[in-house]
């Protein structure tokens, strides 16, 4: 049966082999024969620039390759830890990268897509710090230095998020509604499928006699999450990291 695949939120890091087989396997098995395939960020669990061609990227644009190279559409939406993809990464896997915010036809219905970190609006601080990093002449400063740097730059700025979110309640985490129904409203869609927030879920309401869908992809810590969705629904999966 014909059927589109999302994912999100994998994290992809030397130091979790078990996430990257299981994604390899995914891509094998799964992803080569599907309609297409929509990453919706956080592929990796930092990307410090496309000239970073460490045996470990190379595996995973491997990957990619692989499925791109059989004709299936690959499409990738920027993260919060890969928001330095770029055009080079592109050509060497075939995956088109979108922008933030994309409207897509998903078998007939107009379902809008994105990474979610933008609907977290209550979480103040993290919302400053990707207004700043966003910023091209920042990010162009960024990628000008030597690598080393970069990747001494990359941990520090990973330990003070981690140890930031600590701090932080997880309602502050999680999407703000009222931004959810604004940008549903401006894309004058009905359906939304995103990340970041790490909490699967396939949400349902009704407002102004209208029924509303917002799914929630996984992430992939505890097991692979999966989005599969056909002509007829979406179904929220998981993957076992030891097998399918």
């Amino acid at each position: 049966m014909s059927h589109t695949l999302f994912i999100a939120d994998l994290h992809l890091s030397p130091t979790r082999p078990d996430i990257t087989d299981c994604f390899e396997r995914f891509m094998k098995q799964e992803a080569i024969n599907a309609d297409a395939l929509y990453v919706l960020g956080d592929l990796f669990e930092v990307w410090i620039g496309d000239d970073d061609n460490s045996p470990f990227h190379r595996q995973i644009k491997a990957a990619f390759s692989a499925v791109t190279e059989q004709g299936v559409p690959v499409y990738f939406i920027h993260g919060n830890r890969d928001f330095l993809i770029g055009q080079r990464f592109a050509r060497e896997t075939g995956v088109t990268l979108l922008s933030e915010l994309e409207c897509i036809d998903l078998y007939g219905t107009p379902t809008l897509i994105l990474h979610g970190d933008t609907l977290c609006l209550e979480d103040v601080d993290y919302q400053a710090f990707r207004r700043k990093v966003h910023q091209r002449w920042l990010q162009r400063l960024f990628l000008s230095l030597p690598l080393t740097w970069r990747r001494k730059i990359a941990a520090k700025m990973r330990a003070g998020s981690a140890n930031a979110n600590q701090q932080k309640s997880t309602s502050i985490m999680d999407v703000t509604p009222q931004e959810v129904q604004r940008q549903l409203d401006n894309a004058n869609v009905c359906h939304m499928i995103h990340g970041h927030t790490h909490r699967p879920h396939i949400h349902q309401w009704h407002q102004h006699g209208t029924e509303y869908r917002r799914i929630v992809l996984g992430d992939w810590y505890q097991h692979g999450s999966v989005l599969m969705c056909n002509e007829q629904d979406c179904d929220l999966q998981t993957r076992d990291f030891t097998h399918f």
